[in-house]
């Protein structure tokens, strides 16, 4: 059985002390794939660098809306070296994560959504996917996606177990990623969504070191925790295990374009 982690943060500084051995035994734990995802400059180059080194991670390269810098001179020079960045390397597959947050950061609404936009262009300009995050800012981000096309569309990582969210970027094209939080015991509308989802939407994802799933949450993610959202997502629409690995490890390896030779 293969799985694919479509979106962890193995440059994270949780990772410091034992990076390489916990890449190993992601490896050995049957996590065929998985996507270090960028965030910021230094993380989309350390993500770039680890997809180098090792043959089975491919990364993504992004600022998202937590981490923009303050001024518009600043955000143009950033997603300008977010280009060099995705032109460096072929594993580079994809731009994100990037989108919108109004949980953490508020007065900076305008220069986010400006942040979104161009880099849906730098994605197009690169014939790349997009790898969204939003949070408390579902309309504003179906809005931008409404009226400014993603080509090769992209996935919701994470993504938020809000109804109308999920109905709409199914509209639009774009894929589904759920995370650990499906699978915690307060989770409210994971089933619902869950099944809202059809099979050749979905993806899976750690966003390790963070949001570990039932029964570790609480610790340190990594992406061999990646079979308990898969567990989940089989029980709610009564599938076999193997069976939603297989569908999540070929919708990842279509939306980000793998050759299987690689």
């Amino acid at each position: 059985m293969e799985f694919f982690d479509s979106h962890a943060h193995l440059d994270d500084e949780k990772f410091d002390e034992d990076r390489d051995i916990i890449i190993q035994h992601i490896k050995q734990a049957g996590i065929s794939r998985l996507i270090s995802a960028g965030y910021s400059l230094s993380s989309s180059e350390k993500a770039k660098n680890l997809a180098e080194a090792n043959d089975f991670i491919y990364a993504t390269g992004g600022i998202s809306p937590n981490d923009i810098p303050q001024t518009e001179e600043e955000l143009w020079n950033s997603i300008s070296q977010i280009k060099k960045i995705a032109q460096q390397s072929k594993k580079i597959v994809a731009i994100g994560e990037i989108g919108l947050d109004y949980y953490w950061e508020q007065k900076n609404k305008e220069l986010q959504k400006m942040a979104f936009i161009q880099q849906i262009k730098l994605a197009n300009e690169l014939t790349l996917p997009i790898v969204i995050h939003t949070r408390e800012a579902v309309m504003d981000t179906i809005e931008i996606l409404k009226h400014h096309e993603v080509q090769l569309k992209g996935v919701f990582h994470c993504c938020p177990l809000n109804r109308e969210l999920v109905r709409e970027a199914l509209n639009l094209g774009f894929f589904i990623s759920f995370a650990g939080p499906v699978t915690f015991k307060n989770a409210k509308n994971a089933d619902e969504v869950i099944n809202m989802v059809p099979q050749e939407n979905i993806l899976i994802e750690t966003d390790s070191p963070y949001l570990s799933p039932e029964p570790f949450r609480g610790k340190r993610n990594d992406s061999r925790n990646v079979r308990y959202i898969a567990e989940k997502i089989a029980q709610v629409k009564d599938m076999d295990l193997a069976q939603v690995a297989s569908i999540t490890y070929e919708n990842a390896m279509r939306l980000f374009g793998i050759e299987k030779s690689i």
